[in-house]
């Protein structure tokens, strides 16, 4: 079963387009963060001390949005097993209600930091997002 990791956003007045509620932007920024922070949480510090992650690709399906105040809860999760140095991400945002109005599946590829190159991603590495509930 894959690693899910969640945590909640709040829109704050900087977050607020012309049309009162969250901009597209804000919503891959949250992704970016949600990402990092599952990251820096599950990976051990070595893996994150030795590699870094960037976005080559998102999908993103927009149900629903929420406004100045509101929070929504993310989720995120990785739904399979890596291919050479890439793997996709989920993220959902449910509401207040529980409903999911923002879906994203992104791809991200693993950098080695000493070498700035791509890498295939290391059983080691993808371990830990497979092995808990």
């Amino acid at each position: 079963m894959t690693a899910r990791f969640s945590c909640t956003f709040t829109a704050l007045p900087e977050h607020i387009d012309e049309l009162g509620h969250v901009n597209n932007a804000v919503w891959v920024r949250w992704m970016e963060q949600i990402a990092t922070r599952h990251w820096e949480t599950v990976a051990p510090p070595e893996h994150v001390a030795a590699y870094v992650w960037v976005v080559t690709r998102h999908e993103i399906d927009y149900r629903g949005n929420v406004g100045q105040g509101e929070s929504v809860v993310a989720t995120t999760f990785i739904p399979d097993p890596p291919h050479g140095a890439r793997f996709d991400r989920c993220v959902d945002f449910a509401n207040a209600t529980g409903k999911v109005i923002v879906s994203a599946r992104t791809t991200w590829a693993l950098i080695d930091k000493s070498s700035g190159r791509l890498v295939r991603v290391p059983a080691e590495v993808a371990a830990p997002f497979y092995s808990q509930a």
